[in-house]
């Protein structure tokens, strides 16, 4: 893993677009397939990144984007969907085509198909090029809650007490929270050909040392990309704040900044 510590969200939100940048001018006319998360992590990067579209010129138009998870029971024009989500928060602000930004249907009549169909959708066009990703409180990404297999696919899942609770403030109560959810499995995931994970304050602290330092574990889903070879996270010094090694991150990337 490459551990960027930044002194705040703003400058990770940097880093995080820088990443994108260099994957979407890097793929030239043929585009770069995007994954998308969505939740509060990547907000301020997808405000640089629109930034960077109507001042620098960034094009994402030849480009294509997966979203990670969709709730069941939530149709597009839902106003928690995370299908609305993206178009409100960073696509409808830069000029990849709609139809290209695609996500689980939550109103799938047989959830298990959909998330099948989606996975295969996924696979069909070449795989993710790169995929950005928070962390919840309990070590979950996407919608992979502790327990996951970390060989799960895509598929039809339910949340955890914490999630509800920690997603409450979304709904106007935690009982409106959907209890299930279609998302890419942890195994769907880390084929993404990079990733890139942003992680800001002291509450997401014990899941990103657990991550980063811990054993690879299904209690802490996101421990699976210590498996990956190509994973930057990128986290501020609140939520680097029970990393053991968190001097050993900075020295080296001082080095390679050199």
């Amino acid at each position: 893993m490459e551990i960027v510590i930044v002194p705040d969200a703003e400058a990770g939100a940097r880093v995080v677009a820088d990443r994108f940048e260099r994957v979407v001018r890097g793929a030239g006319e043929q585009g770069a397939t995007l994954g998308l998360a969505t939740g509060s992590s990547p907000v301020l990067a997808y405000a640089e990144l629109i930034r960077r579209h109507r001042e620098e010129g960034l094009s994402f138009a030849a480009g294509r984007a997966f979203l990670l998870d969709e709730y069941v029971g939530l149709g597009p024009a839902d106003a928690q969907s995370y299908h609305r989500f993206i178009r409100e928060h960073f696509t409808a602000d830069v000029d990849i085509p709609d139809a290209a930004v695609l996500s689980p249907d939550g109103t799938a009549a047989d959830p298990s198909a959909e998330a099948a169909r989606y996975d295969a959708a996924i696979a069909a066009a070449g795989g993710i090029d790169l995929q950005v990703l928070g962390i919840g409180t309990n070590g979950h990404i996407a919608f992979n809650e502790p327990g996951s297999s970390l060989s799960s696919r895509t598929r039809h899942a339910a949340l955890t007490r914490a999630t509800i609770e920690a997603n409450a403030r979304f709904f106007a109560d935690a009982s409106e929270v959907p209890r299930t959810v279609l998302t890419q499995g942890l195994g769907t995931v880390r084929e993404a050909r990079r990733i890139v994970l942003t992680a800001t304050g002291e509450r997401k602290a014990a899941a990103v040392a657990a991550m980063i330092e811990g054993a690879v574990s299904a209690r802490w889903p996101a421990s699976c990309l210590q498996l990956h070879p190509a994973v930057t996270v990128v986290v501020d010094e609140a939520a680097a704040s029970r990393l053991e090694l968190a001097e050993d991150y900075r020295a080296a990337q001082q080095v390679l900044a050199d």
